[in-house]
């Protein structure tokens, strides 16, 4: 039974990989709507052997996904993910909370040894990260070209026009202006900002 040394190992096997065709089918459903609110977690409640996961890793990289079982990793992941909804998905948040109380919260970790965590693994602070994520906002907005900027730098929680502008301005060499006019830049995807 294609290397598998019991008919439970092949069970467990074909279960998995049957929840990574769900869930690359549904990732490709949700990529095609552009409206996508959360990531997916598969958690598993036994511990495999190291060929097992090896063959579920190599499944999941064919498919576009990645095994994350590293508990620093996940929480990382964890970071980007709550940035992401954050600043791209309209969620229930409080008006009052900022970023460090939200992810501190969310993560139940201080959010210095978050802050030091992912900045010692990904090379930039959480604000950067955060940075750039709302610039990528902005240029999606941009191109929608449905809002005013100054009702952009109000939704993204900028002070003013002119602070969204000269950050805008830092993080593409671009005035949101002159972005707007070209309009031909392409954008980022999330996962690579």
């Amino acid at each position: 039974m294609r290397g598998f040394k019991s008919h439970k190992q092949a069970q467990l096997f074909f279960s998995i990989h049957g929840q990574v065709n769900n869930l690359f089918n549904f990732g490709r459903h949700l990529m095609r709507a552009k409206n996508y609110r959360s990531f997916r977690e598969v958690a598993l409640n036994e511990k495999l052997a190291v060929n097992d996961l090896a063959k579920i890793a190599q499944l999941l990289s064919d498919n576009g996904f990645e095994l994350i079982d590293d508990k620093k990793s996940k929480i990382i992941n964890r970071i980007k993910t709550l940035i992401i909804e954050f600043i791209h998905y309209d969620r229930e948040k409080p008006d009052y909370m900022n970023l460090s109380e939200y992810l501190a919260k969310e993560l139940a970790h201080d959010y210095s040894y978050l802050s030091n965590l992912f900045s010692s693994v990904e090379g930039i602070t959480i604000e950067k990260y955060l940075i750039h994520q709302k610039i990528e906002k902005v240029k999606e907005l941009l191109v929608y070209d449905e809002l005013s900027l100054n009702e952009i730098s109000y939704q993204l929680g900028y002070s003013s026009v002119q602070h969204l502008s000269t950050q805008f301005k830092k993080t593409t060499g671009l005035t949101p202006s002159h972005f707007k006019k070209i309009k031909n830049k392409k954008r980022n995807p999330l996962d690579r900002v």
